[in-house]
């Protein structure tokens, strides 16, 4: 055995007499007691590993020690990292295992995001690894997980953020939780301020969803995961990205389905569109057998209104939720200050004034288009005469404003 091997096979006997008393499968006196019998038949040229002492002693079934070994295995690319202390394995996706460690320094908790050794020797994976650490940094919000730190130890890639106690939008959700529409707005609210702040600086999200929407247990909202962020003006990374489909499908803009170059934070506000969508209709704004079908659905299918499907929504969340999820970023919102005011209007009980606007805008160019050709045709007429007639066609349209107002505050 060389000296790297006894090395790692010391470290790992460590790990899982740690993991044995953390569970409580065996007292500190009695790993030590194996411990103590392990450097004894060292000594003799009869290495024993840890684990096996421990069921030979009783104090381990085989079934609990594989276990602790699973378990041993699952955090220890993390354990390599200076600083920190593995506590638990927090959960895994496609591009790296999240782990809660305490930085020794500080005396905190953190996450630990650690990118799986295979994807370390693919460049490309690497360095979007480092630009969500350094789109994150830029970030400083109440609303948004704070980036601690970016590196790398014994070959693997690690992130450092702030822990978050508490669950995600997504596991109420699973629990099949249809949300009341103040807690609703609550929460949108709360992200749609930790996007504006990300927008302010450049920064879009790109993967607004339930399960980048952290609440603590004080009852605050986090958006987490800036993995696919990127700055709106970073025309190298919309070049290489043009044509391929970043983000969840089920959340997901039309124009990050179609790989558009020019996406913008309206893709986020569609995004949340989406998330609000589920969480007061308790199901996704389109559903099918296949990704690759519900993305066809965002593209093409109109969208159920929100109001239609549960009721007891409001006229006011209803057209908020309609226009955040338009097909065309166009017809969304202009800013997503814009959103704020409406969200916070809607949840004082007060109409959308800004989807109003939008729609008294829209009207009013329809109108026109309509008739300008009328008035394209009255040339020589006395411009007094065409002056009363325009008057007149502007009083039909604020009528027909003002009783569209009407009707839906009657509804």
């Amino acid at each position: 055995m060389t000296d790297n091997e006894i090395k790692s096979t010391a470290a790992i006997d460590t790990e899982i007499g740690r993991v044995v008393v953390e569970k409580n499968l065996a007292t500190t006196e009695e790993v030590a007691r194996c411990v103590s019998e392990q450097e004894r038949l060292g000594a003799d040229n009869r290495h024993r590993s840890l684990a096996g002492i421990l069921v030979d002693n009783g104090f381990v079934t085989s079934n609990q020690l594989q276990r602790v070994i699973q378990a041993v295995e699952e955090t220890r690319p993390a354990q390599q990292i200076p600083g920190y202390q593995i506590l638990s394995k927090l959960g895994a996706g496609a591009m790296a295992t999240v782990f809660k460690a305490k930085q020794l320094s500080l005396d905190r908790l953190v996450a630990i995001k650690v990118l799986p050794k295979r994807y370390s020797e693919n460049p490309e994976y690497v360095e979007r690894f480092y630009k969500e650490g350094k789109a994150a940094a830029k970030l400083n919000h109440a609303n948004i997980v704070q980036a601690f730190d970016v590196g790398e130890s014994g070959g693997y890639h690690y992130f450092v953020m702030e822990y978050v106690e508490g669950h995600t939008v997504y596991d109420e959700l699973a629990e099949g939780k249809v949300f009341s529409e103040a807690e609703a707005l609550k929460i949108a609210i709360e992200i749609a301020e930790a996007l504006a702040h990300s927008h302010e600086r450049g920064l879009i999200h790109r993967d607004v969803k339930p399960k980048n929407i952290m609440i603590t247990t004080e009852g605050v909202a986090k958006l987490a995961d800036m993995g696919l962020a990127r700055l709106a003006e970073d025309t190298q990374a919309a070049q290489a990205e043009a044509g391929k489909a970043y983000g969840t499908p089920y959340y997901i803009s039309p124009e990050q389905i179609r790989g558009d170059m020019d996406i913008d934070f309206r893709a986020d506000i569609y995004g949340l569109g989406a998330t609000l969508y589920h969480m007061i209709t308790g199901q996704v704004p389109f559903e099918a057998e296949t990704p690759v079908a519900v993305m066809n659905k965002h593209l093409k299918e109109t969208l159920t209104p929100p109001d239609h499907i549960n009721t007891s929504l409001s006229v006011g969340l209803g057209e908020v939720v309609e226009v955040m999820m338009s097909k065309k970023p166009k017809d969304r919102y202009a800013s997503t200050a814009d959103l704020l005011l409406d969200l916070v209007s809607v949840a004082r009980g007060e109409p959308p004034l800004q989807v109003h606007k939008m729609l008294d805008a829209k009207s009013l160019s329809a109108l026109t288009q309509e008739e300008r050709p009328a008035l394209e045709m009255l040339p020589q007429t006395d411009d007094k005469i065409k002056d009363v007639l325009i008057y007149i066609l502007l009083a039909i349209l604020v009528a027909s404003v003002m009783a569209n107002i009407i009707q839906l505050i009657l509804r």
